[in-house]
């Protein structure tokens, strides 16, 4: 009747021979160094697979993954007025209608803003973009290795040939499909966001329900920092933006830089991706103001939009992102790399507010203002 027994059976392992044990084959094999590197190595190929199966599936799920993303952001951002309009009284439902009329009322704002600017000038635009080229064409047929004016006529009836080709058909219809996509993710993500403002804290509750103790603890320091870091982040970085377009605004049209109003928008919105942005937006002004006003007025425009870069880099964006946020150039440069790799564009402006939320949370990982074990600084006595 012994295998009835309900009282616990404790058995005492002789560690002389538990270490036998391990020495003889095929333990053995595990236990030198060999094997623990050997152990490693597996344990790193099994998260390198679920993380790889992880990024895969998001790819395959875009149209819900970005606009999740972007709606968890916004959210982010414009959490403290949600916050502060229900310190006063404001019912959540009215408050969440609010702020997504904020919302979209800033985009709608920023989407009319370019198209009237580009439509008022298109046509100056287009006047100058064909005395630009004819210009360009005409120093190059000047210098040695100049193509002939065959060679150019060839080039253009290839590239005639493609617009009416079948191939660029499908180009137009795989078009239609992206806009399509782009429609279905922004009526997901304004759904998306609106549920997020008006009952974000009783879907954070959700998800804490099978934490308890330390862990519970734990995971409400890391919802609260990844929280406030991204709200900073995307309100800093706006501000930032807004400072950056205002100047560039101003100098372009001191200059006379046809479509001055898309372009300081275009910076705006390019701030959004740290440096490659604000490269690419002065970038693009330079060339307009070459086509438009000669090389004189270019290098005049790239002066301005390296002092704007300067005065913002140096002492505008420390002051309202503060040094806890600021990652170091590297990470940044990584995290665009990865970023663009895996999502394009938007994989861009999303790679650096999520590192910095991702370094947010390890910085309080341990306790308020206690980063993990590994991160904290080495004391010079341990060092």
């Amino acid at each position: 009747m012994g295998l009835f027994r309900r009282e616990p059976q404790h058995v005492q392992l002789d560690p002389s021979l538990a270490e036998e044990q391990t020495r003889r084959a095929p333990w053995r094999l595990w236990t030198d160094g060999f094997g623990r590197l050997a152990t490693r190595a597996l344990q790193i190929i099994v998260v390198v697979i679920v993380v790889a199966a992880a990024i895969w599936g998001m790819q395959q799920l875009t149209v819900v993954v970005i606009p999740l993303m972007l709606a968890l952001i916004i959210a982010c951002a414009f959490w403290p007025v949600m916050g502060w309009m229900r310190a006063r009284g404001v019912p959540s439902i009215l408050a969440t209608l609010l702020a997504l009329l904020a919302i979209v009322l800033i985009l709608t704002g920023v989407g009319w803003l370019i198209v009237w600017a580009v439509r008022d000038q298109w046509d100056e635009l287009y006047s100058s973009a064909q005395d630009g080229i004819s210009s360009v064409i005409a120093w190059a047929q000047d210098l040695p290795i100049a193509p002939s004016q065959e060679d150019i006529d060839a080039w253009l009836a290839t590239a005639t040939d493609f617009i009416t080709s079948a191939q660029f058909g499908s180009g137009a219809l795989a078009g239609v499909s992206a806009v399509a996509n782009f429609v279905t993710g922004f009526v997901l993500l304004v759904v998306i966001l609106f549920f997020f403002l008006k009952d974000g804290p009783q879907m954070w509750e959700f998800l804490l329900r099978p934490f308890r103790g330390d862990d519970y603890v734990r995971a409400r320091r890391i919802g609260d920092k990844t929280v406030s870091v991204l709200g900073s982040y995307v309100r800093g970085t706006a501000t930032v933006a807004l400072v950056d377009a205002v100047g560039i605004l101003i100098g372009l049209l001191i200059l006379q830089v046809p479509l001055a109003i898309p372009l300081a928008v275009l910076v705006f919105l390019l701030a959004f991706i740290p440096i490659v942005g604000a490269t690419l937006a002065g970038t693009l002004a330079a060339l307009v103001a070459l086509v438009a006003n000669g090389w004189v007025n270019a290098l005049f425009v790239v002066g301005v939009v390296v002092l704007v870069n300067q005065l913002e880099g140096n002492f505008l964006q420390p002051f309202l992102m503060g040094r806890s946020m600021k990652l170091h150039a590297f990470v940044i440069l990584v995290a665009l790399t990865v970023g663009t790799v895996l999502g394009g564009i938007v994989g861009a402006v999303l790679a650096v507010p999520i590192a910095a939320a991702a370094w947010g949370v390890i910085q309080v990982w341990d306790g308020p203002g206690r980063p993990a074990r590994w991160a904290r600084p080495k004391d010079p006595i341990e060092a």
